[in-house]
């Protein structure tokens, strides 16, 4: 990083001679490793300094990065959470982490790394801004919903994802659309995972569109590409291995160092605002969605409830957003 030490990803660095006397990791992670009440481990997802007894290797650094690794290896440490003066850079790695879908922890000064590569903090502001996206193509495209639907895809050149958007029926500034804004699940949306509830509620949300349009309304359904409320598909496959072991969501993604919330609400603001949409009725039964967009500038006119019935697998999941998220039960 710019401004600070080399760092190297523990996940997916390949110098097998790579090593460190120091590592960087999230607060939460830093929790298991007994360092939570030590004063630089006391924020939620703040950046902490650890070192060890003895330098860290790859292999002893994915040890301490990776939960589903501790029953293989309970023994760890110990560590000690060092004063970290480059806390800006530490956060910006930690963040550049979370885009790239990896492991928050990093080697700090290796030996053997390689050749780095210059990221100064404030570009991750600029990677994440919403004001880069822009309109790439649109089309008319059928759904089994309804065959008046068209569809619009959104590119920033800051971002390998593609959003997209899927207008249901005759957009009209007359009325308020129906919005669902939808986070990428793809056990849920296309493998028909019961573990969640998103594939029901993405094809629930669809129905309720078609009906608006038939009765004058339009909708729009935001898909955005933000697997696992934005920590990505292999993590999530991660707290999915760490819910087997008996964690909620919640618990699952801080025991893996993450954010339990990390969605970018301020691109949904960005693509309403390029459909010319100014004003939303949002299906959702998130508060804190509401909030968030609310937030970016988008006006909603109503919250309309988006509640399905629960399974047998997924009942737990669902009274964690509600006792631990702050979802409403309608």
């Amino acid at each position: 990083m710019a401004g600070g030490p080399i760092l190297l990803p523990a996940e997916t660095a390949i110098s097998a001679d790579a090593a460190a006397p120091q590592m960087l990791i999230s607060s939460a992670r830093a929790a298991t490793l007994k360092l939570v009440n030590q004063r630089e481990a006391a924020a939620p997802h703040a950046p902490v300094l650890i070192k060890g007894a003895a330098p860290f290797t790859l292999s002893t650094a994915r040890a301490i990065a990776d939960p589903s690794l501790d029953l293989l290896t309970p023994l760890k440490g110990p560590f000690l959470a060092e004063n970290l003066p480059w806390t800006a850079q530490a956060q910006a790695a930690l963040e550049l982490a979370r885009l790239a879908g990896i492991l928050p922890a990093f080697l700090v000064n290796p030996a053997d790394a390689g050749e780095a590569q210059p990221v100064a903090a404030e570009d991750i502001a600029e990677w994440a801004n919403a004001a880069n996206l822009v309109i790439a193509a649109r089309a008319h495209l059928p759904v089994a919903a309804c065959e008046d639907a068209q569809i619009v895809a959104f590119r920033s050149a800051d971002d390998t994802r593609e959003h997209v958007a899927l207008i249901i029926g005759e957009q009209s500034s007359d009325r308020a659309p129906l919005v669902r804004l939808h986070s990428e699940c793809l056990t849920g949306d296309i493998l028909g995972s019961l573990k969640c509830d998103c594939g029901p509620q993405l094809d629930a949300a669809l129905q309720a569109m078609a009906d608006e349009a038939r009765s004058g309304g339009w909708g729009v359904l935001l898909y955005m590409r933000q697997e696992g409320r934005g920590i990505g598909l292999v993590n999530k496959l991660r707290a999915y291995r760490l819910q087997d072991q008996g964690f909620d969501t919640v618990d699952a993604n801080q025991r893996l160092g993450l954010p339990d919330e990390a969605r970018d609400f301020g691109t949904a603001a960005r693509m309403l605002a390029l459909l010319g949409v100014d004003e939303i009725r949002l299906m959702t039964n998130n508060p804190r969605k509401v909030a968030a967009l609310e937030e970016a500038g988008v006006h909603i006119t109503e919250r309309v409830a988006h509640q399905l019935p629960p399974n047998l697998h997924n009942a737990r999941y669902l009274d964690t957003k509600r006792d631990r998220s702050g979802h409403i039960l309608d």
